[in-house]
């Protein structure tokens, strides 16, 4: 199946170029800071000349002090694009899993250019922060500085904001839902295709749906069901994924249409993998028909969609349509929906993380599985394969299930200290989504 989010390439040359070592350890980096303390460095971003409110930002970003992320918001609506440009990659290294260390060129040493960049750090997810709750005020910065009038600017505060919207946790990303809906449904209607897309991509990472989440904002799902008509093709198939991220039972009719039109070719399989995620039952015979035609992928779509419609009566025509198979992804397809129609076992899914071209399947299935089901992971997190542990903690911190916590926490003190950090994301999403603390 095609990887739809990948065929909307947004631009990745937007540079907020930092000079680093790295070998520098951060204490000693903020030892060696002679320009001011933090109180007198925050009261410098409301100066009146430009170089003393850019020099203060720098230095912010340079030591990044948690407690400097409300007030740095001041600087990313400052006049100047490059001050405001500065505040951005300040926010964003605040909150880095491993800040970027900068320091300036001394003596002969040749300077190590260090890029911090929010596209970039969008893509590579959250794993690339610490699980520190982001504040409101630093959200609500980011979302008016994307729309500046300089649109380098704007699609970096964009991806900024995306980028550590997962940063928000029960009530708090309630209301972070609630908040960004009008500024990110203005920015689908931007003239700019690079500013469309992106913000399609915000809204699919921050809105697709997750246990504790109320069903989507209809002026958000209306406005993504409009961009299916975009007059950028690659940014319709975006629309179409985001869709089936935020399970729009509104969007189903017009995803239908899209599908019977085209029959085939990636708009039709795109149209189809987002009902499939979606799994109303009025897709149902869809399913049943696309189960039955010749095409591998549309047919482990068609079993996608009726074991999230529940289609437990059509449990033995999914059999049937695997007897003799060997095609894995079908194969996967069919272990998912046992899972879901009969209570069937995770280990081939679980299996599945651990191979290339399986991996995105199967982290889809067990994200789908795990609300109700976290305890059936429990066995498996032990696994020797570091990235097999992340995924599943991905999947256990958004299944919102109780017997999840327990999991977590345990893994709180994994020798892999990227393991170790999304295990604290996991926990701090099960207590704020209400899950008891042991």
């Amino acid at each position: 199946m095609i990887d739809v989010t990948r065929r909307f390439r947004y631009a990745r040359t937007l540079s907020l170029a930092l000079l680093a070592v790295a070998a520098v350890p951060l204490s000693d980096l903020r030892a060696q800071e002679a320009t001011a303390s933090v109180d007198q460095l925050v009261a410098d971003l409301d100066s009146t000349d430009a170089r003393v409110r850019l020099r203060a930002v720098q230095a912010l970003t340079r030591t990044a002090p948690p407690e400097a992320a409300v007030p740095l918001t001041r600087a990313l609506a400052d006049k100047d694009d490059d001050i405001q440009f500065q505040a951005i990659a300040g926010e964003l290294n605040i909150f880095l899993a491993e800040p970027v260390i900068p320091r300036k060129k001394v003596g002969l040493v040749v300077e190590v250019r260090n890029t911090i960049s929010a596209p970039l750090l969008f893509e590579q997810g959250p794993r690339a922060f610490d699980p520190r709750p982001v504040p409101p005020e630093v959200f609500a910065a980011l979302r008016r500085a994307s729309h500046d009038n300089d649109h380098r600017l704007s699609l970096e505060a964009l991806y900024a904001f995306g980028a550590l919207s997962d940063n928000a946790y029960g009530e708090s990303r309630g209301a972070l839902l609630s908040a960004s809906v009008t500024e990110l449904v203005s920015a689908l209607t931007a003239k700019d295709a690079e500013m469309r897309g992106g913000a399609l991509l915000v809204i699919a990472r921050l809105y697709s749906w997750r246990m504790g989440d109320a069903a989507v904002d209809e002026r958000v799902g209306d406005a993504v069901v409009r961009s299916l008509n975009d007059p950028d093709p690659r940014i319709r198939l975006v629309a179409m994924d985001a869709l089936g991220g935020l399970r729009f039972d509104r969007s189903v009719q017009s995803l239908t249409d899209i599908y019977q039109h085209f029959g085939r070719g990636d708009v039709a399989t795109a149209a189809l993998a987002a009902l499939a995620r979606i799994g109303h039952s009025s897709s149902v015979p869809l399913f049943v028909k696309g189960l039955a035609g010749r095409d591998a992928s549309i047919r482990a779509i068609a079993i996608e969609g009726l074991a999230r419609a529940g289609a437990s009566d059509r449990l033995d025509a999914i059999h049937g349509a695997l007897a003799n198979q060997n095609n894995e992804n079908l194969l996967l397809a069919g272990h998912f929906a046992n899972v879901l129609l009969a209570n069937g076992p995770v280990d081939e899914l679980v299996g599945g993380l651990a191979r290339e071209k399986l991996r995105p399947r199967a982290l889809r299935y067990l994200a789908d599985i795990a609300p109700g089901r976290a305890r059936l992971l429990g066995s498996h997190v032990a696994d020797p394969q570091a990235a097999v542990r992340l995924d599943l903690l991905d999947v256990i911190g958004l299944s919102g299930d109780p017997d999840g916590i327990v999991i977590a926490q345990r893994l709180q003190q994994d020798t892999d200290p990227v393991v170790a950090r999304t295990a604290r994301r996991a926990a701090l999403r099960l207590q704020a989504a209400g899950a008891p603390t042991p």
